[in-house]
């Protein structure tokens, strides 16, 4: 009654803290009424209705449940919280029509805005709980528009955003007769050409969970605005394809608090101000749309250091954290300095900058953010030195200050027109980042570990409710299409083009891209375009990649007669149309060994066809798929693996990832087998023959693919390979495997791990490929060694030696090893662990990073109390809901151990009352983590119906943000 009569905006105050009904028991029937019947709106919170003090008891309950202070800002479907009630009246007059339900946005509707900004002139003036934006907009018709209507729409969120003042040319505007209010938007009544539009905010960044927008971290204020974050700031179109100059950006704040002030761009002026403050002024030259601003203002320590374009340009890099970090920035610095490099040679492209800055942040959604000049990176992503980083850690943040630096031409300089382009810019920037890398260590690892995540995560998401093309056609929310398909997926889409079109015609594409849009908002079928005109090739049956969703499945038949190889491949998708699949294939020959066929690609562009390989002096074995050559599903028409090629291959193979990619399907095979009770001396054989070559492979220097070699298909990748998932299943079965392979070979396996532990002796700690190779391949030994304790006398053996590896640690990579082995010992093996446990936390000494992985080595224990001990640790003084690394290393860790599954479903029951808190502290987080329930139809029937009933909980929540709203719907349908 309240949201559809006189009070729509207290609908916030009644739904602030819990759901409506509670909230109604709280006020009482007589308080309600009074409550309902009050003109005095103003006063309604300060009335005796015990309605604030109730209120207040609820918020005190749910800050000693979430762990947070003030109650944040939250745009919930449902209603939306302020930081006090009193916000929520004088914002009244923002939003003065009902909150509306979710609306779905499709791709078929875009249009141009009658207007657009050209130029924006923002001042930000920051205080202790609020800031004040005041921007000038300078508004011109766009000629791309050909609609009727020249009213101009900004967005704003009024949850976060008050309007203090609004101008059209210096005259104060009217609300109802120059401009109107909605949820949501600003809706200006056709202003004229070259006018200038001036608005002033209030917006409160210490109350910002949500962290969107203009959000205070510890001792700094930064802003996130992808996708729809700058509405958070102020009243703006935001949306991609309005790329305005961003010609003034001044931010004013005390000195002593927050003596760095910074903003995309240049800095032009700076200076002193009255009362203890401070200003700094910035000027970007380049257009951008609004997603890709950036302000920061804290109290910062830095490094910096110089590198000189090809073209003579002196650039100066700073890297800014916490004083306590700096030491740990030196590794990000080298990256970004190769990454420049990098673009240079393969691309030709250069920094067009004088400055680049790049702030590590302790709270963000994200990995990092690209905007322009001023890129924010999660701190997980930027520092790194040995005593807290893995080899993993070192491997991300060079890759992730790649994909960052490769944004500014690649999703700065050339955009997306709109969200449903987002793998345009974000596809092909992790494919540059991911040729970077493999370029700067191993390109069959970098390419191995790829397909795997690739695999675990993508393919995932393509057997489920969230399925969709690369390029989606409709969204509620744009924050859960930031996907692994639109990023893995799609890079993989972008491969593709360089595989048919060869690396130097890819280049010619991607130069004509670069000219002909250069400053640009474009789609998806521009950059196929300029590849299809740049290299005469035709991409029109290629184009269907990017509206097929699912995953394709690729089978083959092969015959050999009279030195002829007739290979028969038949596709199948959810393309009503024939895909163009780009296969990879080389020939061995069956006796000799000898590669007869170099790596040749098929173009397959019908539902079946042959290829012929013709003049053969004998029977051969074929190397399909060679390099991953598409992200499809491969294996024989006859639905049985043919395992002595399968051995042959992992034995002789010249391509890397097929001869790990042969070994994989040898074990997938073997771990069936054991699943049904089926294992044959056979496959076993098979499998203990390439396992044993591998492990005593003393030729190859590449450490990190042999480790690859020995690892066993994740539980992941084998649960995508069944129609029906009993993750418990899977886990025992694969663990039976681990342990025979172990135990077959542990003499072999010790040596190994001895050899490579005389090896590393004294020698200075290196991250280079073959210092993690070698370090990668001594944890798996340790992790095979360590799987034998079924014994009280093979526990102690296991417990000690896990316990002597982590004591001698000479970095974080071997310390994780070891604890992560310790981890999961019960029985003679528990003391040693808690030992060690508490060993790490002290050694911690309170480093996030490092907590982090503390929090997610218990969550992904082999124990069979791990939810008691998770549930336990959400309590710990160290754990918080508000922090998104800390949130993903309890929860979200424990949501991929396979004790979230047991049939219970009291691992369910626990995530759905996470969400039910972290809903209203970060809707982006909460969506994200709702993912791990949306697959229940994947799984045994019971499994799958605890599993749903838990998502309908969710679903049923209110409030609930459009964000989760969107993610559950999709998993109940």
């Amino acid at each position: 009654r309240l949201t559809k009569g006189r009070y729509p905006h207290l609908r916030g105050t009644l739904l602030q803290y819990h759901r409506p009904e509670e909230n109604m028991k709280l006020l009482g029937a007589k308080a309600f009424s009074v409550f309902l019947l009050s003109n005095a709106v103003t006063s309604i919170a300060f009335r005796p209705l015990s309605f604030g003090q109730q209120i207040q008891q609820k918020s005190n309950s749910l800050q000693q449940k979430c762990g947070w202070g003030d109650q944040k800002c939250l745009s919930a479907r449902g209603g939306s919280t302020l930081s006090s009630a009193t916000t929520t009246v004088l914002n009244s007059a923002v939003a003065s029509e009902e909150s509306t339900a979710p609306v779905e946005i499709f791709r078929k509707d875009y249009e141009p805005l009658p207007h657009v900004v050209s130029k924006i002139n923002m001042l930000f003036s920051i205080e202790e709980g609020k800031t004040i934006v005041t921007s000038e907009l300078f508004i011109e018709p766009n000629e791309s528009y050909n609609g009727e209507s020249r009213d101009l729409t900004l967005d704003g969120d009024e949850t976060c955003v008050k309007l203090l003042a609004l101008s059209l040319n210096g005259k104060d505007l009217e609300e109802g007769t120059d401009y109107t209010l909605a949820p949501g938007k600003l809706v200006l009544k056709n202003p004229p050409a070259g006018a200038v539009l001036k608005t002033v905010v209030e917006i409160v960044p210490e109350d910002n969970t949500q962290l969107s927008g203009l959000y205070k971290d510890g001792p700094m204020y930064c802003t996130q605005c992808e996708a729809m974050g700058f509405r958070r700031i102020t009243y703006y179109p935001d949306r991609p394809d309005i790329m305005a100059v961003f010609e003034n950006v001044r931010l004013e704040a005390d000195k002593e608090a927050y003596p760095i002030l910074l903003a995309n761009g240049n800095m032009i002026d700076s200076g002193d101000l009255d009362d203890g403050r401070h200003y700094a002024t910035w000027t970007d030259p380049y257009p951008k749309p609004s997603y890709l601003f950036c302000c920061v203002a804290g109290d910062l320590g830095k490094i910096h250091d110089t590198y000189t374009t090809t073209s003579g340009r002196k650039v100066d890099l700073q890297l800014f954290s916490e004083s306590h970090n700096v030491h740990k920035l030196d590794y990000a610095m080298e990256s970004l300095k190769k990454s420049m490099q990098w673009d240079e040679d393969r691309f030709g492209l250069e920094y067009d900058l004088d400055l680049y800055n790049i702030v590590a942040v302790d709270s963000f959604n994200m990995g990092a953010m690209e905007n322009k000049g001023l890129n924010v990176f999660n701190t997980a992503y930027v520092l790194a030195d040995k005593e807290t980083a893995t080899d993993g850690d070192f491997e991300r943040v060079e890759g992730v200050i790649g994909h960052e630096y490769f944004h500014n031409w690649t999703g700065n300089r050339v955009t997306c027109r709109d969200w449903f382009q987002l793998t345009l810019k974000e596809g092909l920037t992790v494919f540059r980042d991911q040729e970077f890398s493999g370029d700067m260590n191993s390109k069959a690892v970098n390419r191995i570990e790829n397909v795997r995540g690739l695999r675990a995560r993508q393919f995932a998401e393509d057997a489920g409710p969230m399925s969709h093309p690369i390029r989606p056609d409709s969204y509620i929310s744009m924050d859960n299409f930031y996907t692994a398909t639109v990023y893995s997926k799609g890079s993989e889409i972008i491969r593709m083009y360089q595989t048919l079109l060869s690396v130097e015609g890819f280049r010619k594409g991607m130069d004509l891209y670069f000219e002909r849009h250069d400053g640009s908002a474009v789609t998806c079928d521009d950059f196929l375009s300029a590849m299809s005109d740049a290299t005469g090739v035709d991409l029109s049956q290629f184009a269907l990649w990017y509206s097929t969703n699912g995953t394709p499945v690729v089978t083959y038949n092969t015959k050999y007669e009279d030195g002829t190889l007739v290979l028969t491949l038949t596709q199948k998708s959810n393309s009503d149309k024939p895909l163009h699949i780009p296969i990879s294939v080389g020939l061995l020959d069956k006796e000799t060994g000898e590669e007869v066929v170099a790596t040749k690609v098929l173009d397959l562009k019908e539902t079946t066809q042959e290829f012929k390989f013709e003049g053969l002096k004998g029977d051969v074995v074929p190397s399909l798929l060679r390099g991953f050559s598409a992200p499809v599903k491969l294996s024989p028409a006859s639905g049985e693996e043919d395992e002595e090629a399968l051995a042959y291959l992992a034995a002789r193979d010249t391509d890397g990832f097929n001869k790990w990619e042969s070994g994989q399907k040898l074990f997938t095979s073997l771990i069936f087998q054991a699943k049904d009770a089926e294992m044959t001396d056979k496959t076993y054989d098979f499998a203990k023959e390439a396992f044993g070559r591998t492990l005593t492979d003393k030729e190859s220097k590449d450490y990190s693919i042999i480790a690859y070699a020995l690892i066993l298909p994740s539980e992941g990748t084998l649960a995508e390979l069944v129609d029906v998932v009993d993750p418990i299943a899977i886990h025992k079965a694969r663990g039976a495997v681990k342990k025979r392979l172990a135990r077959e070979f542990a003499t072999e396996l010790k040596e190994r791990y001895d050899e490579l532990t005389a090896a590393m002796e004294g020698v200075e700690f290196k991250v280079d490929a073959e210092a993690i190779g070698m370090r990668r391949l001594r944890n798996v030994c340790l992790d095979y060694l360590c799987s034998i304790r079924e014994t009280p006398e093979e526990q102690t053996a296991a417990a000690e030696l896990a316990m002597s590896h982590f004591k001698e640690a000479s970095g974080m990579t071997d310390k994780v090893a070891g604890l992560s082995a310790l981890a999961s010992m019960d029985g003679e093996g528990a003391s040693a662990r808690d030992e060690a446990l508490e060993t790490f936390f002290k050694d911690a000494d309170g480093d996030a990073l490092v907590l982090n992985k503390w929090f997610t080595i218990q969550a992904m224990a082999d124990l069979p109390d791990v939810l008691d001990r998770v549930k336990k640790l959400k309590e710990h003084p160290d754990f918080t809901l508000k922090n998104p690394n800390r949130c993903r290393s309890l929860i979200g860790a424990f949501a991929m151990n396979t004790a979230f599954h047991e049939e219970n479903g009291a691992g369910y029951a626990f995530l759905r009352e996470i969400l039910e808190d972290l809903d209203l502290l970060n809707p982006q987080i909460s969506s994200r983590m709702a993912g791990s329930l949306i697959q229940w139809k994947k799984y045994d029937e019971k499994r799958g119906q605890v599993m749903k009933a838990e998502l309908q909980k969710v679903a049923d929540m209110k409030p609930i943000s459009d964000d989760l709203f969107e993610i559950v719907s999709r998993g109940l349908k």
